[in-house]
């Protein structure tokens, strides 16, 4: 799946607007410092500000301790809480998507046995977000990244994955050239996912999360004075931010180069102010256990 998942601050707050509209759908009673804290990535306060009697619990308040667990990496709580929320509120997009997002990472981690049961789950969950809401580009998205990734006796595809992207395309036409671009890479045809990735770069060009994605391209296919020449453009169009900072030292670690720059890199990132938009701290986490391998 696409870690998805959304590319820039600016994205928080459109999340952040996105659940909130949702939170006031459905009369949430979510507390006010519980929403504070999960805008600033403080998942384990969030969840104390929720309160310990779940049993006065709406479905919004299930939801938001489903996104808290899956930010924390506790993928099992997470589904749990979200599978509660979808019940309550069976007609939210944004529960079914965080659902399906809940149990891709379970599958992930799971065994042989269980994991084809898991993925089967994240994928009915982001197909009935898509019913719900046909034109939100983050379940597109991650409906795409399933298809792509996913083989066919579990519900994948590169027709689907195909499908998806042309109604990608009709709302968002960078992200359709993202979207080309992976499944060109699927394909192995290097030549076509450059282009892609840099279509998506001209026709967002302030968005530095297509600056990380081309960067991380050409550092995965070896090109490596070329990617830092992309992560240092990303830099300079967004000072401090740490999702570049996270995004380069990934690169390194997956390769093995620079790793002693990788850690202070991913240190430095696990020190920052985070949003629920940038990659969850676990994930810095799992890397620098790699490096301590």
């Amino acid at each position: 799946m696409r870690t998805s998942w959304a590319r820039v601050r600016g994205a928080a707050r459109l999340c952040s607007v996105l659940l909130l509209s949702s939170l006031m759908r459905v009369g949430a009673a979510v507390p006010t410092a519980a929403w504070e804290r999960y805008q600033r990535a403080q998942f384990e306060q969030a969840l104390q500000a929720l309160g310990s009697r779940k049993e006065l619990w709406d479905a919004a308040s299930w939801a938001l301790a489903g996104r808290c667990w899956y930010g924390l990496g506790d993928f099992v709580k997470a589904t749990e809480a979200l599978e509660k929320a979808v019940q309550l509120a069976p007609n939210e997009a944004e529960y079914w998507h965080w659902l399906g997002r809940a149990w891709g990472r379970r599958a992930e981690r799971s065994s042989f046995a269980t994991a084809p049961l898991y993925a089967g789950r994240c994928r009915r969950a982001f197909e009935r977000a898509r019913e719900l809401d046909p034109r939100n580009l983050e379940i597109l998205s991650d409906l795409f990244s399933y298809y792509l990734e996913a083989p066919s006796f579990l519900g994948g595809g590169l027709m689907r994955a195909r499908r998806i992207a042309e109604e990608i395309r009709q709302i968002n036409e960078a992200e359709f050239w993202w979207a080309q671009a992976k499944l060109a890479e699927k394909q192995r045809d290097w030549k076509a996912a450059e282009q892609a990735y840099r279509r998506a770069i001209e026709l967002s060009p302030d968005q530095v999360g297509r600056l990380l994605d081309l960067a991380a391209f050409l550092a995965r296919v070896g090109r490596w004075d070329e990617s830092e020449v992309w992560f240092e453009r990303a830099e300079k169009l967004a000072p401090g931010e740490p999702k570049v900072w996270f995004r380069k030292a990934e690169c390194w670690v997956l390769a093995g180069r620079k790793l002693a720059e990788a850690r202070q890199l991913l240190k430095r990132y696990l020190a920052a102010e985070l949003t629920p938009a940038d990659p969850p701290r676990w994930e810095a986490e799992r890397l620098l256990r790699r490096l301590d391998r």
